[in-house]
C-alpha cells in the first residue's frame, strides 16, 4: 500500500521514528486489534489504536453509557448517556482517525462467541472488571495460539503483562484460580482514580503497537505494576510457564471453555480486577 499525502502528515510522528518508520506504520494499518471491555481500560487503548492507525478494530461490550462511566471511561461523553457503549466508542474513534475500520459486538462474552471473536484477529485486549471474564479470554487466546494482553485497575493500583503463545507464562500460570468471591472488591464498591485507567489502558495499548510493529520488549514474563499515591512503576519477573498449568502446558487438562462463576472460597494469590 501507498499512504496518500495526508496520511503521511497523520502518521509522520510515527514515521520519524527509526523503531517505526513506513514499514512499521504500514503493519499498523493492516492489523486487527481486539478490545473486549470499552469501560475504563478498553476506552484509552481504543483512542489510542485509533489514532495510530491501526486497520481494524474490533470493541466488545454490551452496556450502555451511564454518569457514572464519565469519570474514567473518556470514549464516551455526556451526551452518549443511555447509548450502547459500543456505538458511542465507534463514533469516537473514526471521528479520531476515519482511516480505521471499527467492528462492534454489543453483546456479553462468554464461552459460545469468545472462540469466534478472536478468530479474524491478530492480538486482543482484555479490558474487563471481572474475574471470570479474565480466565475466559486467557483461555480462549491460549486454545486459539493469540496473543493478549491482562490489566487491571482498583483504587490506585494498576497492572499489566502480556502473553505471547510460546512466550513466557499465561495469565493462569501466574494467579492459579479465581479468588473467594468478595474477597477482592470491585471499583465500583472500592473506587478507582479515573486517570489510572488512561495511565494502565494506554500502556495496554502500547503493547499491542509493539507487539504489532515487532519492536521492543513485551511485557511477557513480566508483570508491571504501578502505584499512583507513590508515583511508582516496579517490573516484576515472573516464573516460566507452570508446566502443570491447566490451560497452556503440555498435558492440559481444560479441553474446553467454562463460563465461570466467582468461587465462594479459595485460597490463592490473584491480581486486581
Amino acid at each position: 500500500m501507498a499512504f496518500t499525502g495526508e496520511q503521511l502528515e497523520r502518521y509522520s510522528r510515527h514515521i520519524i521514528l527509526k523503531e517505526v518508520g513506513v514499514k512499521g506504520q504500514k503493519k499498523l494499518c493492516a492489523a486487527k486489534v481486539l478490545i473486549i471491555g470499552a469501560g475504563g481500560l478498553g476506552a484509552p487503548a481504543a483512542l489510542y489504536l485509533a489514532a495510530a492507525g491501526v486497520g481494524t478494530i474490533g470493541i466488545v461490550d454490551a452496556d450502555e453509557v451511564d454518569l457514572s462511566n464519565l469519570q474514567r471511561q473518556v470514549i464516551h461523553t455526556t451526551p452518549d448517556i443511555g447509548k450502547p457503549k459500543v456505538d458511542s466508542a465507534a463514533e469516537t474513534m473514526e471521528a479520531i482517525n476515519p482511516d480505521v475500520t471499527v467492528k462492534t459486538y454489543q453483546e456479553f462474552v462468554d464461552s459460545t462467541n469468545i472462540m469466534d471473536l478472536i478468530a479474524d484477529y491478530d492480538f486482543v485486549i482484555d479490558g474487563v472488571d471481572n474475574f471470570p471474564t479474565k480466565f475466559l479470554i486467557n483461555d480462549a487466546c491460549v486454545m486459539a495460539k493469540k496473543p493478549f494482553v491482562h490489566a487491571g485497575i482498583i483504587r490506585f493500583r494498576g497492572q499489566l503483562m502480556t502473553y505471547v503463545p510460546g512466550e513466557g507464562p499465561c495469565y493462569r500460570c501466574v494467579f492459579k484460580t479465581m479468588p473467594p468471591k468478595d474477597a477482592v472488591p470491585t471499583c465500583k464498591q472500592a473506587g478507582v482514580i479515573g486517570a489510572m485507567a488512561g495511565v494502565i489502558g494506554c500502556l495496554e495499548a502500547l503493547e499491542a503497537i509493539k507487539y504489532v510493529c515487532g519492536i521492543g520488549e513485551l511485557l511477557t514474563g513480566k508483570l508491571l505494576t504501578f502505584d499512583a499515591l507513590k508515583g511508582e512503576f516496579h517490573t516484576i519477573k515472573l516464573p516460566p510457564a507452570d508446566p502443570d498449568c491447566a490451560i497452556c502446558s503440555a498435558h492440559p487438562t481444560i479441553h474446553e471453555l467454562i463460563d465461570y462463576e466467582q468461587p465462594e472460597c479459595a485460597e490463592a494469590q490473584h491480581g486486581l480486577s
